[in-house]
């Protein structure tokens, strides 16, 4: 007996530490995996915003290099341009938007159906628009060269706008609600 109770003491003595890490790599891997899973949406979100905002940059400057476009005549072919830009610009993201030539021409594109509007006429005027690109008020037409309230001169613009509904990897996780991102410009062309 005496045998048993020193074998007994022995083995109370040793350390069994066989399947701790185990243990440890089973208690945090949940939470792991969790925060893991969160960075990846966020990180879809910022590259949706970043490839949105890429494609209204794009757009803006097509504007810059064609503002002579921006007219009756050619206002129409100018915002069509435009809208493909915006929303084919990169082939992973099929944004949905509007380009609205000085409160003339307008191209929609929603789903991948564009579908036009607007009055020619319009192109050729000038405006003092308020407001931000997300909502612009135009106002009346003014005096090209004029100043405006806001203090900025009077003249024609461009305006560009861009959404798109990003849908998060890990739904059921609620990390980042499916949201519509957005982005746009308003482009002085004269």
């Amino acid at each position: 007996m005496r045998h048993f109770f020193k074998r007994l003491r022995k083995f109370l003595a040793t350390r069994h530490d066989d399947g701790v890490a185990a243990l440890e790599f089973a208690l945090i891997s949940p939470a792991f995996v969790l925060v893991l899973a969160g960075i990846v949406d966020l990180g879809g979100l910022v590259s949706a915003k970043f490839r949105l905002d890429t494609a209204v940059a794009a757009a803006s400057n097509y504007v810059l290099v064609n503002n002579s476009q921006v007219s009756s005549s050619q206002g129409a072919a100018l915002a069509t341009n435009i809208a493909s830009i915006v929303t084919t610009g990169d082939t992973t993201t099929t944004a949905n938007g509007t380009v609205v030539v000085n409160d003339g021409p307008t191209v929609t594109v929603s789903a991948g159906t564009s579908t036009s509007s607007g009055t020619a006429a319009s192109a050729d005027l000038c405006y003092c628009p308020t407001g931000s690109p997300s909502s612009l008020t135009w106002g009346s037409a003014v005096t090209c060269g004029s100043t405006c309230p806001s203090g900025l001169l009077a003249g024609k613009f461009v305006l560009i706008s861009a959404n798109y509904t990003y849908l998060p990897v890990f739904t059921s996780y609620n990390f980042i609600n499916g949201g519509v991102v957005y982005s746009g410009a308003l482009v002085q062309t004269q």
